[in-house]
């Protein structure tokens, strides 16, 4: 015998009500967790966050963490909080010394005040834009106080004590206007001629490098004249000291020979006689002397051979 089920008495007995309500529940509580994470949001470390209702600024959290938001109304914008850089855009200015030349530079800024920043300037775009005129502002004013050899010379530059000068009055400016924002340090990174000044400025350059050069080789020259004049004078100095130690040590030698000769002569007066005579007849005889002599001096039978 088959079983018959009957599907009405089981439909009956499933708690559709109690599903039904669980389910709605569910969705709710989704919803709400869903509605609840969209409105959380994380500050981080280096930044702000800016809530904003209906566009106007209700708060501003600095600290980093978990905050909320009310929902729908309410929305959350994000400042940076770090140093951020500006670079500059090129400018041309005229020096001191009536000299054209561009000036390329960068600024290191920060907000300090979201809520003036936004209020005054509305925007970092627009604040930037600010910063960059009072920058170029004051750098064409003071480097104006400069001659061009001052700007790029390392040696001759104040661009130090520029630099400081340009940033405090820079922010002294922004803090005029209450922009929410300071500038931590402006520095000049290029230095550059226009191009139609660029070959004049190479022909003076080219000429006072000629000119160095020119004063080099003069100085050099009279180093070596004078190094020759030295060196010629102890040459004289030594040759004149070698000189008269030379006639001391030919006087002292003729001295020494002398001696020899008395002691050697002594011994044999006649000969030093002959020696004397034959001595004067080489200063007193040459080829051009005549001499007459009897044929039987002693001399004439000695020139004639005859020994005995």
């Amino acid at each position: 015998m088959s079983k018959v089920i009957d599907m009405e008495e089981k439909r009956n007995d499933f708690p559709v009500k109690f599903w039904v309500k669980f389910g709605i529940f569910f969705i709710i509580l989704i919803g709400l967790l869903v509605l609840l994470l969209t409105n959380v949001f994380i500050v981080k470390e280096g930044e702000y966050k800016v809530v904003r209702q209906f566009g106007e600024v209700k708060r501003v959290i600095k600290e980093p963490g978990l905050k909320m938001k009310i929902p729908f109304i309410q929305t959350v914008t994000t400042l940076p909080k770090y140093q951020m850089t500006l670079d500059v855009q090129e400018a041309e200015i005229n020096t001191k010394d009536k000299k054209r030349m561009l000036i390329d530079n960068y600024a290191v800024w920060k907000i300090t005040d979201p809520i003036a920043l936004i209020q005054n300037a509305r925007t970092m775009e627009s604040a930037e834009a600010r910063m960059e005129e009072f920058i170029y502002s004051v750098v064409r004013t003071e480097l104006g106080r400069l001659n061009y050899d001052e700007i790029i010379d390392d040696e001759k530059s104040s661009r130090g004590s520029l630099n400081d000068q340009v940033t405090e009055q820079v922010n002294e400016l922004l803090k005029k206007d209450n922009y929410g924002i300071e500038v931590v340090d402006v520095r000049i990174k290029r230095t550059d001629l226009p191009n139609e000044n660029e070959q004049s400025v190479f022909t003076r350059m080219i000429s006072e490098r000629e000119s160095t050069a020119q004063d080099y080789l003069s100085k050099g020259e009279a180093e070596k004249q004078r190094i020759i004049a030295e060196t010629d004078r102890e040459v004289r100095e030594m040759i004149s000291k070698a000189e008269a130690d030379a006639e001391i040590i030919r006087a002292e030698g003729e001295g020494e020979a002398a001696k020899i000769y008395n002691e050697a002569f002594s011994k044999d007066p006649e000969f030093y006689q002959l020696f004397r005579t034959l001595e004067s007849y080489k200063k007193t005889i040459n080829d051009k002397t005549v001499i007459i002599l009897p044929s039987d001096s002693p001399y004439a039978r000695l020139l004639q051979g005859y020994l005995e």
